[in-house]
Formats: C-alpha cells, sequence, structure tokens
C-alpha cells in the first residue's frame, strides 16, 4: 500500500479529536490555532503549533473549520482586547514620591524596586556607591538622577495639611465707657522676707489666727482676703509667702495688685526676698507703702532700714521721696490704723475703679482639689459681676459655677470687681494665673478648650519638627564627612576601612541592662497648685546630674492615690506628698509594694528630705584612719619552705599595729605597697596586737616587696563616709 494513503488515513482518524480541540479553543475567544499533526508509528500523533502545513486544504477539515471560522467573524461576537490592569498601574508609577533625607532604601521601596536597582543607577555617576548602604541618606541630585535614568517622575512629597481652623479662642471684652465705670475697694497685696510678720499684720487686720496654724511658723500659700476697717472701707489683701521657694507666687500676687505694702522687719533690715518683692513691684509699676515691723523691740533701727532701701530706689517721704513709710508692731497692734487710712489714701489717689457689668473677667489665685467640692478656685474678680450658672473658661479647663464661697467658707450670691471669690464647679483644675472668662454657653466653652489644645498640639508638633530636621541634617552632615573622607582613597582600601569597621561592631557586645544606680526617681503630690509650682521651680535649679540623676515621673494636685504607688513601684521611686494625705489602703498598699512615702508640710524640710535621698545614691568615700605607725630598723630573710621571705624588724612610733587591719609601706613619702601582713611577731611568739614602744617582726603578702631601713610602716582602717550632694537649693 502506498505510505502516502496511509498517513491520509491515519488524519482522517484523528479528525475528531481535533475538531473538538479547535472548537474548545473558539470558545474560549482565543484566535484560531493552526496545529501539524506529526506522524509516528509507535505512539499516538501529537500536536505543536507551526505555520499551515497543507493539510489544511483538505476537504474534510475546511468544512470542520468553517463553522468556527463563521462564529469568530460574526459582527458582534468578535473578541475585543481587554484592557489589562497592569497598563493603568504602570501611568500610576510613573511618579514617584521623594522627601527630605531619603535613604536608598527608601528610594527602592517608593519605586517598587530592589536596592540593587538602585545601586545601579547611580554607577558612571561622581557618587561612590561603595560608601552607599541602605540607610545612607540621598540628595536631592542624586535621587533626580535616579529617577531620570528608571524613567520616572520627581514627585515631592508633603504633608497632608489640614483645613485651616476658625480661631474659636475666647478674648476680653472692650475697654468700658469710663461714664459707666464705679468706684471699687483696691486690691493689696503684703510682700517682703520670711518671718518679716506679713501674715501677723494681716491676722491683726482680720482680727484672726492664720499665722498661729500655719506649718513651720510661715507661709507657704497665696491666700486672698476681703477686710472691712473700722472706718467702713473695704480692702482686698493678697497674703504672698516670704520663702525663697515661692518667687513665682510673690511675682503673681505683684502683678494682680494695685498697691504693694512692703513689710521690713527693723531689727533685720533688707533682705533677699526684700529686694525681689521690690523688684516684682517695679517690674509690674505698682505703688508701695512701706510698713516697718517690730518697732516695739529694744535692736530695731527704722531709719536704717530706710536708707537702705534708698539702694533699691525705694524712697521715703521723709528723703524727699513719694514712698509712705509707717512704723508699725503686728504682733501688738501698735500703728496699725494709720497704715490702713495711708493704703486708703492712696487708693483715693488712684481714683479706682471698675466694671460690674457684662461677661466676667477674672485671675486664679490659686487653685486645689477638695475631697467633697473637687477642683476649687480662688480668683479675684476683676470685671462684670459672677454669679451661680456662669460659663467660665480657664486655660484648658471650663467651669459651670454650681457654687461661690467667701474667704471664710461662707456661701455668697455674687462677688464684684476686687472681690476675692472661691469658684467650685470646675471640670479640670485650671492653673493658678490662668485668666478667667465668662462665656455664653457650655458648648462655647467646649470650642474655646477644644481650640486651645489644637494650639498646643500645633506648636508642640512644630517644636517636634525642628528637633527631627536638625537631627537630620546632622546625620547628612556625618555622613557626608565620612564619604569625603574616604573619597580620596581608592576602592580597596575602603574596602578595607569598611570591612575594619563592620567587625569592629561586630566584636562590641550588647551591654547588659543593669539598674541606674545614680538615678532617683520622684513624684510631687501637693495641696494646690501654687505649692506644687514652688517646689518644681525649687528642683528646676538641680544641676549635680553627673552624681545623681533625678527623674520627676509625675506630679499633681491633691492626696496620694493608687497610681501614685503603682508609678512608684514600676520606676523604684519615692512619693513626696507636701500637706496632702494618704488614706490608710494607700499606706499599705505602699508598704505591701515596698514604696516609701514621705509626707511634709514645710518646704525646705522637703527639700532638705530630698536632698538626703540624693546624698544615699551617691557612692561613699572611702577614709582612712591611722591606727599605728611604725619605722623599720632592720631588715632580714627567713626560710619558708624552699623561699626566702623578706622579715621586717619594727619598731612601734605611734599608736598600735594590728594585724586584722590594713598596712602601707611608705618610702620617701611614697606608698610602694598597701595590703594585709601574713606574720606579726614579738620575739618569736605570734601576736596580733603591738603597742607603742615594742619591737616586732613582720612580713608582707607579696613577697617581692623588699625592705630598706628607714621604711615607715602605717596600720590604718579604711570607714566609709556617706558624700553629700553638691546640689544648693539656695537656701
Amino acid at each position: 500500500m502506498n505510505i502516502g494513503i496511509i498517513l491520509k488515513l491515519e488524519n482522517l482518524m484523528l479528525f475528531p479529536s481535533a475538531y473538538r480541540q479547535l472548537h474548545i479553543l473558539c470558545r474560549r475567544r482565543v484566535c484560531l490555532v493552526q496545529w501539524k499533526l506529526v506522524p509516528s508509528f509507535t505512539y499516538p500523533v501529537h500536536t505543536t503549533l507551526c505555520v499551515p502545513q497543507s493539510w489544511q486544504t483538505d476537504t474534510f477539515i475546511n468544512v470542520a473549520l468553517s463553522p468556527c471560522r463563521l462564529l469568530s467573524l460574526k459582527k458582534g461576537e468578535r473578541p475585543q482586547k481587554s484592557k489589562l490592569p497592569w497598563k493603568n498601574s504602570k501611568k500610576e508609577q510613573q511618579e514617584v514620591e521623594v522627601w527630605n533625607g531619603m535613604s536608598v532604601e527608601d528610594l527602592a521601596r517608593s519605586m517598587n524596586k530592589d536596592i540593587d536597582h538602585v545601586y545601579e543607577a547611580l554607577l558612571n555617576t561622581s557618587l561612590d556607591i561603595d560608601l552607599l548602604e541602605p540607610e545612607s541618606p540621598l540628595d536631592d541630585v542624586w535621587i533626580k538622577e535616579v529617577l531620570k535614568k528608571s524613567g520616572k517622575k520627581y514627585k515631592r512629597a508633603r504633608l497632608k495639611q489640614d483645613k485651616v481652623r476658625e480661631n474659636k479662642d475666647a478674648v476680653r471684652r472692650p475697654e468700658a465707657d469710663p461714664a459707666f465705670l464705679i468706684p471699687r475697694f483696691p486690691v493689696v497685696t503684703i510682700m517682703g522676707h520670711v518671718d518679716h510678720g506679713k501674715t501677723t499684720l494681716l491676722d491683726k487686720l482680720r482680727k484672726t489666727q492664720v499665722a498661729a496654724m500655719e506649718a513651720g511658723g510661715i507661709t507657704q500659700h497665696i491666700g486672698a482676703f476681703l477686710v472691712s476697717l473700722p472706718s467702713g472701707e473695704k480692702i482686698t489683701f493678697l497674703d504672698t509667702p516670704g520663702h525663697a521657694a515661692f518667687s513665682a507666687m510673690r511675682s503673681r500676687g505683684a502683678y494682680l495688685t494695685d498697691i504693694i505694702i512692703l513689710v521690713v522687719a527693723a531689727e533685720d533690715g533688707v533682705m533677699k526676698q526684700t529686694v525681689e518683692s521690690i523688684q516684682h513691684a517695679q517690674n509690674a509699676q505698682v505703688p508701695i507703702i512701706l510698713a516697718v515691723n517690730k518697732c516695739d523691740k529694744p535692736e530695731a533701727d527704722p531709719e536704717r532700714v530706710k536708707k537702705e532701701l534708698l539702694t533699691y530706689d525705694v524712697v521715703c517721704e521723709e528723703y524727699g521721696g513719694d514712698v509712705q513709710a509707717v512704723h508699725i508692731s503686728a504682733l501688738k497692734g501698735d500703728n496699725l490704723m494709720a497704715l490702713a487710712e495711708a493704703t486708703v489714701a492712696l487708693a483715693e489717689m488712684l481714683e479706682l475703679k471698675g466694671d460690674p457689668t457684662g461677661l466676667v473677667e477674672a485671675i486664679v489665685v490659686e487653685s486645689r482639689t477638695d475631697k467633697g467640692k473637687g477642683p476649687v478656685t480662688t480668683a479675684i474678680i476683676k470685671r462684670g459681676t459672677l454669679r451661680k450658672g456662669a460659663v467660665l473658661v480657664a486655660g484648658k479647663s471650663w467651669a459651670k459655677v454650681r457654687l461661690l464661697f467667701d474667704e471664710n467658707g461662707k456661701t455668697i450670691s455674687d462677688a464684684c470687681p476686687s472681690m476675692p471669690v472661691e469658684i467650685i464647679g470646675w471640670k479640670d483644675l485650671p492653673s493658678a494665673g490662668d485668666e478667667i472668662l465668662e462665656v455664653e454657653s457650655e458648648q462655647r466653652a467646649r470650642e474655646v478648650v477644644d481650640w486651645r489644645k489644637y494650639v498646643e498640639e500645633q506648636e508642640k508638633m512644630k517644636e517636634d519638627f525642628k528637633v527631627i530636621e536638625t537631627k537630620r541634617k546632622e546625620h547628612q552632615d556625618s555622613h557626608r564627612r565620612a564619604r569625603e573622607k574616604l573619597g580620596s582613597l581608592k576602592w580597596k582600601e575602603r574596602g578595607y576601612i569598611k570591612y575594619q569597621e563592620i567587625k569592629k561592631l561586630q566584636n562590641v557586645k550588647p551591654k547588659e541592662k543593669t539598674e541606674d544606680l545614680n538615678t532617683l526617681p520622684i513624684i510631687i503630690k501637693g495641696d494646690v497648685d501654687g505649692s506644687v509650682e514652688a517646689i518644681l521651680n525649687v528642683i528646676d535649679t538641680y544641676d549635680a546630674t553627673d552624681e545623681c540623676k533625678l527623674e520627676l515621673l509625675h506630679f499633681g494636685v491633691g492626696d496620694i492615690n493608687e497610681n501614685d504607688i503603682n508609678l512608684a513601684e514600676t520606676f523604684k521611686g519615692v512619693v513626696y506628698g507636701f500637706s496632702v494625705n494618704a488614706s490608710k489602703v494607700i499606706q499599705q498598699l505602699a508598704v505591701k509594694k515596698g514604696v516609701r512615702i514621705k509626707f511634709h508640710n514645710v518646704i525646705y524640710r522637703l527639700i532638705e528630705d530630698l536632698q538626703e535621698e540624693l546624698s544615699s545614691k551617691l557612692t561613699p568615700s572611702v577614709e582612712e584612719n591611722v591606727i599605728g605607725e611604725a619605722s623599720v630598723l632592720a631588715t632580714f630573710s627567713v626560710t619558708v619552705g624552699k623561699k626566702q621571705v623578706p622579715v621586717a624588724g619594727c619598731r612601734v612610733q605611734k599608736g598600735q599595729l594590728e594585724k586584722k587591719m590594713k598596712f602601707k609601706l611608705i618610702r620617701n613619702g611614697c606608698v610602694i605597697w598597701k595590703g594585709l601582713l601574713t606574720s606579726l611577731k614579738h620575739h618569736k611568739d605570734d601576736v596580733s596586737v603591738i603597742k607603742t614602744g615594742m619591737d616586732c617582726g613582720l612580713t608582707l603578702d607579696e613577697a617581692k616587696i623588699e625592705f630598706k631601713t628607714g621604711d615607715e610602716i602605717i596600720c590604718f582602717e579604711e570607714k566609709e563616709v556617706l558624700q553629700k550632694t553638691s546640689w544648693d537649693p539656695g537656701f
């Protein structure tokens, strides 16, 4: 049979299988594929992609393929080109976001490439890629070069800018028409040095005994009191602390007042806080009345006080100035009415007036947390009349006034200008010195507080950004200097230097985390905001960080609570409470967790305690206490086993030699050995003590030391002496 006929018959037999495959391909909307049938006598015929063959001209195949061709060519059913998703993403990837200080790794990630792609793009440039690490920052020039070679566009990344928020802050009202102002009573601040009689003077004016109830006999809070004089006049007095720690309180009192009464003790004269009070008054441009106190004492010298004040531009009327001087005795109540009359006369000259209408404006004098009342503020009304139900804003806190109290704790219905008042109803505790403004509603108060918090956050973000930018520039400069340093070397030398640096880093073992013994973590809790402020101001003067680090974990107003104990336990700190309490449950919890709580009512006692704690953290110094001295009169050696041991024949010149103590050998004024004795003998007997005038022989624990006639042997004991911190708080 002819071979060609046989092959054709085999192809015809395989026709149904080929038809089914072509039909499936057509249904998948794929272009027709031409198949080539390869004859094989051993295995069934298989198909491969190939150019059209002559077998397609066969009548049977053409008839079989014709329906498929018709189906694929029908209008409307022709397969359309699908839009592949990678085409759109490719366009989107044409722009690459870059930013300042971008590293090699950041650039590769932003381009969706690997790091090698960036290195290849920087080949044949002046930049030495051998010095580039994945975290190395790139300059803008090289970033643009990489993007240019990669066919990308340069796009500067920008921080998402929030919409500009409308200013929602509360502001003071415009000045009132002078025609609507009414006279008001003066606000007088009593200032001066500590223990010069300020509170005693106020007690006599108020007929109270505040001074007797003060801890340590000194004022530690700023107090506001309304005093009615026998003449019917009213004066608001502010009593400020005279201790050095309360400088901020005195400054605040000077700016709240109309008149300052400067109290100076006649026997002490002008002191440090007296000068500071004068400076506060001059800075606030407030007139001064001089009250020379304790004039009843025999050693009192009022004229000396007036002459000393001339140095500080405080000129009394006797010396041609405008400062009234009144000699008083606050303890006995002598001449107090003359002081009150001088105050009223000066207030009349100042023509003090206030506006009792409109929204309230006030100043926070002091703030504290009361167990039953919650956050409480003492304020001086500057403008308007405060009533129950008013909505106030101070700092980042707001209040709806629930109750008003006077300085005696009695409920009042309203408070007019120059009047001191305690305000109840604050959501949070405002800070002393904050300005109080009345607003229309609670919603308005929330808007003001939110705006002030937002402004504070924005300012903090700006400060943080400046710090980050500074660090980034420092890092870039250091990297550039390192690159310039190695730029002049050959590639082998650079490679060797880099290898040495990497090897050095690998050899550095990570330090084990050890407890820092020279760190004192503390927590400060106070009764009022001003007291905490004063303590923090003293702590800010700490300048002995090289000796012991003082770490302030937390501070606040109010009694010591469980959170304070837990925080102190975590950081192994000490809790200091100033004029506050801790419940029995809290104290038991502190004992259980090993946390120390220290209570104080006098600020300088607290600071002294803090100094002792800091001193206990310091490494004790070792002092040598000499017990006895001996001189070497002769030297010889003895045989011990197979060794020759040098022996010193000595005579005790002073004190006594004790074998259990330490010794040192001095030759020509230099210490050549320190250690212990191996033997101490008197004649042939081993002894433990050799007294003055006795001879002895001794050997040292180091056999290599040779004695010489005239050497000195000193017997001493070492004592550990606790060091004292060098921090001086200034009082």
